[in-house]
């Protein structure tokens, strides 16, 4: 039942066999061998324990809602829902630094002048990150049967890149309320960096199965555009969180997605078997319906988590 780890210093077809087994069998395993060093993690992850440590008032000077069109910044526990339910979870919204850019979603970020490392912190973070992302996406061309550099040729040449920091308050055991209800992730793929405490399980074709942390690696799973683009071959795979290991947790999800003015139209066939998927999604919607850019698609969706601050976007 357990998830598989790959290796992303493996030969690239051992690799890429390992990607398409996990794709087709539930869109999560975790990677190790990224090259990101430890003080990297580290120093990002003290600099979020040194912000959530600070009052509801201090955090609430960089609320999202100062943000604009941007929508970056901090929002309370309780502001973010997921099918229209409140989470148990408050964070910070982050993304590639593009002051003046004036797209949705796109522009600065905002960081609290009273942690002062959580700026250079996040920024490296969001740089190697992105490094690994395009590595990952590499492999997962080469299991589609398609060249190494077609996304990062394309889809990725000037990705779409997303950067969340969430802190969990604990749960009665007892309690019916989610950090993060039952959801999949809207772009190409998501890198996730947990800290010690668990609470992720992924809905696989077996039922719920843990994603623990596991020592060096990040947890990855693949998206709704991915989904869309191999017909469902590649089946983005519903996940959520409840955190009652008893101590606050944090976690780091890294969104790396299409540019966010292309179209994203399904890949060529790379097989006899691709696009050929069965069964309906597991919440009934047709990805294959939907018409227009990336961009389009991620503003209507974020607009359903952050309801209060949709008409920033009009």
């Amino acid at each position: 039942m357990a998830l598989p780890v790959i290796d992303l210093a493996a030969p690239m077809p051992v690799k890429a066999a390992e990607v398409e087994r996990a794709c087709r069998d539930s869109g999560f395993f975790y990677v190790t061998g990224t090259g990101v060093p430890d003080v990297v993690k580290l120093r990002v992850l003290r600099a979020a324990r040194e912000f959530f440590a600070l009052s509801e008032e201090t955090k609430a000077e960089i609320a999202m809602e100062h943000g604009g069109r941007a929508w970056r910044g901090y929002f309370p526990v309780g502001a973010e829902l997921t099918s229209g339910r409140a989470d148990r979870k408050e964070g910070i919204y982050f993304g590639t630094e593009r002051p003046g850019d004036p797209r949705p979603l796109h522009g600065a970020n905002l960081f609290p002048a009273q942690v002062p490392d959580l700026r250079p912190a996040v920024l490296e973070y969001i740089d190697r990150l992105t490094d690994v992302a395009q590595d990952v996406l590499r492999v997962v061309a080469v299991s589609l049967g398609l060249d190494a550099e077609y996304f990062a040729g394309g889809y990725t040449a000037d990705p779409t890149v997303l950067f969340r920091i969430f802190h969990y308050p604990p749960s009665p055991p007892d309690a019916d309320d989610w950090g993060v209800g039952e959801h999949t992730d809207y772009g190409l793929l998501t890198l996730l960096l947990q800290d010690d405490n668990g609470g992720l399980a992924v809905r696989t074709q077996r039922g719920w199965v843990d994603a623990p942390p596991v020592p060096d690696t990040f947890v990855c799973n693949i998206g709704d555009m991915l989904d869309r683009l191999t017909g469902g071959w590649y089946r983005s795979t519903p996940h959520r969180v409840r955190n009652v290991s008893g101590n606050d947790r944090l976690s780091f999800p890294f969104f790396f997605d299409p540019a966010f003015d292309r179209e994203v139209p399904p890949l060529p066939p790379v097989s006899s078997s691709a696009g050929s998927a069965g069964g309906a999604r597991w919440d009934g919607q047709d990805l294959r319906a939907f018409t227009g850019t990336y961009g389009e698609y991620l503003v209507g969706k974020v607009s359903k988590v952050f309801p209060q601050l949709r008409g920033e976007l009009g």
